[in-house]
């Protein structure tokens, strides 16, 4: 199963200058609740981001279309989707994390779709691409809890393609 997970402003804005461009703790808690224990694939920028390298407690997969691209020894690094499958299991759920490149990439076979929904409008230099939310249904909606680190409203949304 393929799933996006991911973060966007109120204008679909999910980075800025290579980063995110809000700081939202309890959203980094609930993006690290998703995501461990799963395969989570990346486009480069987004793999460079981390600012303590790959990710712990998952399978982190880099897509480039340099075949030269380094990566450290724990990191798998593609070059062609198609190969995805030699690395993970018919039923993990692979996290699509970004970024938008990446996110067009999977949109013809994403399956959920975990989003945190701010509701404020950010400076973004990246966009989250069009989703048909016809497809999908929402199964989870849960309000975030605002407090002096966690500064905007904001939802966590779960949907499940129908």
């Amino acid at each position: 199963m393929i799933s996006f997970v991911w973060a966007e402003d109120e204008n679909h804005n999910i980075g800025v200058d290579g980063h995110i461009p809000w700081n939202l703790p309890n959203d980094m808690k609930h993006f690290k609740d998703v995501t461990t224990g799963h395969p989570i694939v990346m486009g480069r920028k987004t793999f460079e981001s981390f600012p303590n390298g790959p990710l712990p407690k998952r399978l982190n997969i880099v897509i480039s279309r340099n075949p030269e691209y380094q990566v450290p020894d724990s990191v798998v690094l593609l070059n062609d989707k198609g190969k995805l499958s030699q690395y993970v299991k018919p039923d993990d759920e692979v996290m699509v994390i970004g970024g938008a490149g990446i996110f067009e990439l999977f949109k013809d076979d994403v399956d959920r779709l975990y989003l945190t929904k701010i509701s404020h409008a950010f400076t973004g230099d990246t966009k989250m691409i069009p989703i048909d939310y016809d497809k999908f249904d929402l199964i989870e909606k849960k309000e975030g809890i605002m407090d002096e680190k966690n500064i905007y409203p904001y939802t966590f949304e779960t949907y499940q393609k129908i």
